[in-house]
């Protein structure tokens, strides 16, 4: 959402106007915001089962309002503030008392499912963290981030499709959350810094002088001023997307363990992932000159593989 059409939200649902909506409007109001965003892969895709196409919308609704508040807010201090609100409307809606359009669609859900509100409550902490942090010193860190930030997701995702809630399956679900959101940082190098001044790859893995300050040159250029430096942004990506193919591989066994229908859309997730880490590689680790990406005919290929597994295996 861009910052006009973030003001746009707020001035209708916002921290100081809100007028009241019915569960209808706001189911809609949900599924317009889903279908409006483009993601990797759309989250509204057919293979969403279509009695969750409604449920998948709300909670996509819940992350994507958080995420805005953090990232399109003016500053710092007022995205803080906008997500303690976000917070506050969360702890009405597990009272009873739903008010943004979020809410009211989410709430019957919660109850439907039985979701629990620590995953919702650790995603708008790692929104929050990224207000306070901007650079990462560890790989430990790192993935003490992911696991507010990415893992509650998958967990949400599993509880929506009925899978399991604990043990190993969770694992797995943990394993490929945290590698895409991982993916999803080396991918994005360039644009995390220049438009939201974040550096996710950890400082232990910096090679050479100034790391920071050369980045910083090099991704305002777009292109290689410092061709010394590029090979020491090569060799720490590199160590980076190393770390982060073990962790796809942990989450492998995750397909195995879940209901044979729901092994497409699961699958998607890590399939694009993984197609996108090898992108990386295959640009030579220069994401702080330009984002890889897949192409259109790259998704619509990996989405009808996983849609005919999908109906291979109801048919069975």
């Amino acid at each position: 959402m861009d910052i006009a059409a973030h003001t746009a939200a707020l001035d209708e649902y916002g921290p100081d106007r809100s007028r009241t909506c019915t569960p209808a409007e706001a189911a809609a109001w949900c599924r317009r915001l889903t279908l409006g965003r483009q993601e990797n892969f759309s989250v509204l895709s057919a293979l969403v089962p279509p009695a969750l196409v409604g449920d998948f919308s709300a909670v996509y609704a819940f992350c994507r309002v958080a995420d805005d508040l953090g990232d399109e807010s003016p500053s710092r201090e007022v995205a803080i503030g906008r997500l303690q609100w976000w917070r506050a409307e969360l702890e009405a809606c597990g009272a009873g008392e739903a008010r943004h359009p979020v809410f009211v669609a989410l709430r019957p859900v919660m109850e439907r499912h039985g979701l629990p509100m620590a995953p919702f409550s650790d995603l708008i902490g790692a929104f929050e963290l990224d207000q306070r942090v901007t650079r990462w010193e560890t790989w430990s860190d790192l993935l003490g981030y992911c696991r507010l930030s990415a893992d509650p997701v998958g967990r949400l995702v599993l509880m929506l499709l009925g899978e399991a809630r604990q043990g190993h399956a969770v694992d797995a679900s943990d394993a490929i959350c945290t590698a895409l959101q991982l993916t999803n940082h080396w991918q994005d190098v360039r644009r995390d810094l220049l438009e939201r001044d974040r550096i996710y790859l950890p400082r232990e893995l910096w090679t050479g002088e100034d790391f920071e300050g050369r980045l910083v040159a090099t991704c305002r250029a777009g292109h290689a001023p410092d061709r010394e430096f590029l090979e020491c942004f090569r060799a720490s990506l590199r160590e980076a997307v190393s770390r982060t193919w073990p962790i796809f591989e942990r989450g492998q066994a995750l397909l195995g363990m879940v209901k044979p229908a729901h092994r497409g859309l699961i699958g998607l997730f890590p399939a694009g992932g993984e197609r996108v880490l090898r992108q990386v590689e295959s640009t030579c680790y220069e994401t702080c000159i330009a984002r890889p990406r897949l192409s259109r005919v790259v998704k619509l290929a990996l989405v009808a593989r996983a849609w005919i597994s999908t109906r291979l295996s109801r048919a069975a």
